[in-house]
């Protein structure tokens, strides 16, 4: 059966990378993104590459509670099951901004959002996961964290905004809530479901777009192309080497580091169940789970 894979931000950068590799696959390649226009130059871009590819087009605004709602309305509408789901899109802001709920727009959109989608989005996980009888299926999450999760701290109280605003923290802390958010979902997600997390390594990626130019030409030397995460993502959605691997942190380049806080237990179970009240969904109750070890990357 051909595999549904979802990616936020899928139109550029490492997202488009991503949707290559997973139409050369053979899997239905569904790019959720902000801008249509840009959606469709991707779609015909990926036809082009491999023609014959199964690409459908689906409007996301990660930082309007509502316009999730509105995306997971609209697949469901036209899918009775997801077998993998990348949360890819980011943004680095250099100025502070808002999401439409009031949330400073990186912790907002680069980590409530996703949140919130992926809560949305299990039921129809769950039917993949329960193909052949209850968790003997194969769904899967992954998220795009970064190394830069380790210069991260969670401060609830920045969640609406930051005084001052500086651009590395805010990056910080919501790369640090991805990763957490991916460990907590590999303690309590049923049997069938598994979540893993990855950093992409520096790669050249329309999220610097806001960084001043000679900012950005001085960090373009040491920047990769987008080509090698994005076949690493694919690998971790739908890859048959890596059904039933869960909680594993994954790089291209080194170090490969985890922090300490983004282990800590108690730090993830506080921000969970905080962002359950913000995003208004219940939370997952913990489930009695091994973590099967997971093969460096």
């Amino acid at each position: 059966m051909r595999k549904t894979v979802v990616i936020t931000g899928g139109n550029s950068g490492i997202g488009l990378s991503m949707a290559h590799e997973l139409a050369r696959m053979g899997a239905t390649v569904c790019l959720a993104c902000r801008d249509q226009g840009k959606a469709a130059a991707a779609r015909d871009e990926i036809l082009q590459r491999t023609p014959g590819a199964q690409v459908e087009l689906y409007k996301l605004d990660l930082s309007s509670f509502a316009a999730i709602h509105a995306f997971v309305q609209a697949f469901a509408q036209r899918h009775d099951r997801l077998d993998a789901l990348i949360n890819n899109a980011g943004a680095v802001p250099i100025r502070q901004q808002f999401t439409q709920d009031g949330f400073e727009l990186q912790f907002g959109g680069n980590y409530l959002g996703p949140f919130l989608l992926t809560h949305l989005l299990l039921p129809l996980l769950q039917v993949a996961a329960d193909e052949g009888g209850p968790g003997q299926g194969d769904a899967r999450i992954v998220h795009l964290s970064s190394i830069a999760h380790n210069l991260g701290r969670i401060e609830l109280d920045t969640a609406k905004g930051r005084k001052p605003y500086r651009v590395l923290p805010a990056y910080a802390q919501s790369k640090l809530g991805n990763l957490m958010f991916s460990h907590t979902l590999a303690r309590k997600l049923p049997a069938g479901i598994t979540s893993q997390a990855m950093h992409p390594g520096g790669v050249a990626s329309p999220i610097y777009r806001e960084l001043p130019r000679w900012q950005y030409a001085l960090m373009r030397p040491f920047l990769i192309g987008p080509e090698r995460p994005g076949k690493l993502a694919a690998e971790l959605a739908i890859g048959a080497q890596r059904r039933g691997e869960n909680g594993g942190y994954f790089s291209i380049q080194h170090p490969r580091i985890v922090s300490s806080t983004a282990k800590d237990l108690a730090l993830q179970e506080a921000l969970y169940k905080q962002s359950c009240v913000w995003a208004d969904v219940e939370p997952l109750p913990e489930q009695v789970r091994t973590r099967q070890a997971v093969k460096p990357a």
